[in-house]
């Protein structure tokens, strides 16, 4: 059996590869008689005119003969401009004089007889030229360059001829609008046999078979017509060098208005719009998804006066976030940090819906008295691996509640599989893609419809950062699989460099500081502003007189709160042994006197919170970055203060963005920065 098989592989690869050469040496053949063909028929009609005027000379008949034939030529010449109607311009009056001459040429040999010395020269002569016009004429037509409308619709000609040898006979196109960088037309489908998606998955073959470079060909679904396609053609080879940045586009404008962070393949600009969404920005190390999507997105958004950044990233720090720290209201570098910064953006989320529902509004809309909250959090997969699963939850939940509102958060990662994004957090997203190392980590970072549209940023890996698509609300359906170029902030000549990129960064942040916008309560109560010479937090806190409440829910509520924390205390020197009746001795001649604890003072609810507030200030002068309740022990020791008093305090202090969250696993209150109430900020 395995040799029969083998014998029988052998004979059918024989079989195909003759029907191959026999196609290739038909096709061969078929072109040479193309050529050979006009030389065929100029012998043959030098042949056919002698013999009519050995057939029809007579002196007493020959006039009537040639007025025959010259009736001939005449009914062959109208009939050869009938059947040419179909070719162009230049085909139909080429036929029609081909005819025409050769006709009167016949007529004149027919009298005169075919070796008159000017017929035969001219017969000679004008037969070479004609098969030779009649060889280019072939030449041009197999390059299919004489097709009906090439001169005056290069789409139609253009596509037309690679759907053809795509496979799609029956499409036509049809330009709607060019210009010096594209060409954008409808493309009419077979009806019934063929749709935009049929043609969107053979874009890939028309490139190949006009041809174009790869990523040449855009195709979109016409909402209107299911045997209509939109398409533009544009060349990709004009991103292929970093452009520029240009600056802002809508310096002092709102968030509400488009953003310019690139240009797409026919260099119109990116107009895009974040508000009201969800992003996701994925691409691997180096596709530029930081510089090219981080910057040009916030480089434009710390320009618009109604807009407030919190950012994130525990994995790089300072390297791509940093340089404009100054016109971020918030940025978190530690796990504790951005933990507490998503739980205060949670805590403020109803106090905000609640206002808009004042207002009577369902959503966030610019002047509606919110400052709009983007927040960016950069390697994601980090930040929610550091989330406990409490967290996890709460973040979730406050993904799906932020947009109304008025807030989006944007999400940057390198792949966005289920390992790394919630699947529940990536349906919510739009997406921009950037260079990717193959097609399999492409369908995490593109939407299905870009998928079909036959986006291929694997094309790009990362040997052309900032290449992107973006598939969002506010981009048209016919871009979202052309691709973008983001723009490059650092140039030295025509490459980009690291160094000037940083300082024009920091320079732009510097233009636009966070500290010189005026934002609402809620995002006053949250911002952390860099520096140290601006307010960065409102202390709303309301100082009540101690226990006006029942002092036996105080009483109840500060047992609960130090039960475990007393119970579980070793006793702290075990050789001290004594009694309640044992006498207690003087101190040996030497020793300092003793000192006791002051009587309980009656404070003030300023005095009480500046104590606490010393007490916190104490605690971060000595290294503390976090703290227990415990450790404020010498305040309920030393004044009025109880310790259900003090924890009631720090919850308001948490919720007034004073302390930087509280840890539920270790339990214990963060303080990222200096505890400090100011004023807040006009």
């Amino acid at each position: 059996m395995p040799a029969r098989t083998n014998s029988g592989r052998e004979l059918a690869t024989a079989t195909i590869e003759e029907s191959s050469m026999s196609k290739v040496a038909a096709k061969g053949v078929s072109k040479l008689l193309t050529l050979v063909t006009p030389w065929v028929v100029g012998l043959f009609g030098f042949g056919l005119a002698a013999a009519l005027h050995f057939i029809l000379y007579s002196p007493d008949t020959i006039g009537a003969w040639s007025s025959v034939v010259t009736v001939c030529v005449i009914i062959l010449t109208g009939v050869t401009y009938g059947t040419s109607h179909a070719r162009g311009p230049w085909g139909k009056t080429h036929t029609t004089a081909s005819t025409f001459l050769a006709g009167v040429w016949t007529v004149a040999v027919v009298n005169l007889g075919p070796w008159h010395p000017v017929l035969w020269r001219l017969g000679v002569v004008g037969g070479i030229t004609m098969a030779l016009s009649w060889n280019i004429r072939s030449v041009i037509r197999l390059k299919g360059w004489d097709e009906p409308g090439t001169a005056t619709d290069p789409l139609s000609f253009l596509f037309g001829r690679g759907a053809e040898r795509a496979g799609m006979k029956e499409v036509e196109a049809r330009t709607v609008k060019a210009t010096a960088h594209k060409v954008e037309g409808e493309v009419q489908l077979d009806h019934g046999r063929h749709t935009a998606d049929d043609l969107q998955k053979k874009v890939a073959y028309i490139e190949s078979g006009i041809p174009l470079p790869p990523g040449s060909i855009t195709t979109a679904i016409d909402p209107d017509d299911a045997s209509k396609a939109k398409v533009t053609i544009s060349d990709p080879r004009v991103m292929k060098r970093p452009i520029p940045w240009p600056g802002a586009s809508r310096p002092g404008g709102s968030v509400a208005e488009p953003v310019r962070a690139g240009l797409w393949q026919d260099l119109d600009e990116l107009a895009y719009t974040l508000v009201g969404h969800h992003l996701q920005v994925m691409g691997q190390t180096g596709s530029g998804k930081s510089i090219g999507g981080a910057w040009n997105l916030l480089g434009e958004l710390i320009t618009r006066y109604d807009v407030a950044i919190f950012a994130g990233d525990i994995t790089k720090g300072d390297q791509t976030l940093g340089p404009m720290r100054e016109s971020l209201h918030r940025f978190e570098t530690s796990k504790p940090g951005v933990k507490a910064m998503l739980a205060d953006l949670q805590a403020q989320i109803k106090p905000r819906t609640n206002y808009l529902a004042g207002k009577g509004l369902q959503k966030w809309v610019k002047g509606c008295g919110l400052t709009y909250w983007i927040v960016w959090l950069e390697e994601f997969p980090d930040i929610f691996d550091a989330l406990s699963d409490a967290e996890q939850e709460r973040f979730l939940s406050m993904l799906k509640a932020i947009r109304s509102a008025g807030g989006t958060i944007v999400m940057s990662l390198q792949r966005s599989d289920y390992s790394q994004m919630p699947t529940l957090a990536r349906g919510q997203l739009a997406k921009m893609c950037f260079g990717v190392d193959s097609p399999a980590d492409a369908s995490f970072g593109l939407s299905e419809r870009q998928q079909d549209a036959g986006a291929r940023p694997e094309l790009w890996t990362n040997a052309q950062p900032g290449m992107a698509y973006l598939d969002a609300p506010s981009i048209p359906d016919e871009r979202i699989a052309m691709p973008l170029r983001t723009f490059a902030w650092g140039m030295k000549g025509d490459r980009f460099d690291d160094e000037a990129a940083n300082q024009a960064m920091r320079e732009h942040a510097a233009r636009w500081p966070a500290a010189d916008k005026k934002v609402d309560p809620t995002t006053a109560r949250l911002s952390l502003l860099a520096g140290g010479t601006h307010p960065r937090a409102t202390w709303p806190v309301e100082l009540e007189e101690p226990h006006q409440a029942d002092p036996d829910q105080d009483e109840d509520e500060e047992v609960r709160n130090v039960a475990a924390e007393y119970l579980a205390t070793d006793d702290p020197d075990t050789d001290v042994i004594g009694d309640l009746d044992d006498e207690i001795p003087d101190l040996p001649d030497g020793q300092p006197p003793l000192t006791f604890a002051p009587p309980e003072q009656r404070m003030t609810p300023q005095q009480r919170g500046e104590a606490l507030l010393g007490r916190l200030q104490e605690l971060w002068d000595d290294g503390a970055r976090d703290f227990s309740s415990g450790d404020l022990k010498p305040l309920w020791q030393s004044t009025d203060m109880s310790r259900a008093w003090c924890q009631k305090q720090l919850k308001r202090l948490l919720a007034a963005g004073v302390l930087g969250g509280y840890d539920d696993e270790a339990q214990r209150y963060l303080m990222p920065e200096r505890p400090e109430i100011r004023e807040e900020a006009a």
